[in-house]
């Protein structure tokens, strides 16, 4: 028979709410009952009935996590922050892959799966507002990605425009002029790679220099051979860059592969920036410099917002957080002797 709260409390001297407390981590309990209490869990090795908790609550005690593309590492890096936060609170992850269609998206946020999950994370590409206007599922939403919604719900990003004017100053900063963007994608001005196309152009203004629109490639997809195919591209009609900032890290990665094959130095002839700061980045022969959005504090934020709809708490509105990024500079834009250690992404 397993070990009770009521084992725990007698071998705390304790009563079992105080023990109760402790194991839901309330925060009216004095540190010094804190540890008394936890010693005696260690001691007996106590584990709290999860599912039981949940279900005394009408919960499942599962969120899912619904992502576009789960050969990106950046979503499988994301999803494993995700997983650890929700641990936190004692939930289980559900991962979902969508695709990127439109289809499987309004199918994940109109409440598919909706009886054996609690609430939802969702990173949309083709949801419009109208769509999120229309849900009738009740379960929380929290949406994730840099497109933006009018819509009642969380929404976790980072600031696109902003993060991309960072990596934009600092190629011009190291004396680049012929800037490419690699990884421009027709539709909607507000999807993410047209926020950091706008970062492109605005930073490029801002220090006087004119956006050269030849320098602006457009890709299929957002993948290592949509980067190479697109710099093979550009390369051939005449437009040689002296620097390029990529939409993602696998564009930039696929673009470095291609000025490799061409003869072309990284640094020297052509600088290269990513974005999302991949583990992939620091392992090539040349390490790539990223703008790296904070990972964890998105997951945690999108855990947190989600876990207190859950709680039934008032919000009055809907909550816009910007978690932080910062720019890494390594080998693909500076000399190794001044770049970034690879300790880690």
């Amino acid at each position: 028979m397993g070990v009770s709260l009521k084992d725990v409390a007698q071998r705390a001297g304790v009563s079992i709410k105080t023990v109760s407390n402790v194991v839901n981590n309330y925060q009216h309990v004095t540190p010094k009952m804190r540890a008394k209490v936890q010693q005696a869990i260690d001691e007996l090795g106590y584990r709290p009935n999860l599912t039981a908790r949940h279900l005394r609550k009408g919960r499942t005690g599962i969120i899912a996590l619904a992502v576009p593309e789960f050969g990106n590492p950046y979503f499988a890096e994301l999803a494993g922050e995700v997983v650890d936060a929700a641990a936190r609170h004692d939930y289980t992850v559900l991962v979902d892959h969508t695709g990127g269609l439109r289809e499987k998206e309004l199918l994940v946020s109109q409440g598919f799966r909706s009886h054996v999950i609690d609430g939802l994370i969702l990173s949309p590409i083709h949801l419009e507002t109208e769509d999120l206007m229309a849900r009738t599922e009740t379960a929380p939403l929290v949406l994730l990605g840099e497109r933006e919604y009018e819509a009642p719900y969380d929404h976790i990003a980072i600031d696109n425009v902003a993060a991309s004017r960072e990596a934009v100053r600092h190629l011009i900063d190291h004396g680049h002029r012929r800037i490419a963007f690699l990884g421009s994608r027709t539709g909607r001005e507000r999807q993410p790679a047209h926020l950091r196309l706008r970062g492109w152009r605005e930073e490029l203004a801002a220090a006087g220099i004119g956006a050269d629109e030849s320098l602006v490639v457009v890709t299929d997809g957002y993948g290592r051979e949509d980067g190479a195919s697109g710099m093979a591209a550009l390369l051939d009609r005449g437009e040689r860059p002296d620097a390029v900032f990529a939409y993602n890290d696998l564009i930039a990665i696929g673009a470095m592969r291609t000025l490799s094959e061409r003869g072309l130095r990284i640094p020297e002839d052509v600088a290269v920036v990513g974005f999302d700061n991949i583990e992939e980045s620091l392992y090539g022969a040349t390490t790539l410099t990223t703008v790296a959005p904070d990972k964890e504090a998105i997951a945690r934020l999108a855990v947190d917002s989600l876990v207190e709809r859950l709680s039934g708490d008032p919000v009055s509105e809907p909550r816009r957080p910007r978690p932080g990024y910062r720019l890494v500079v390594r080998e693909s834009t500076v000399p190794r002797t001044a770049a970034e250690p690879a300790a880690g992404p």
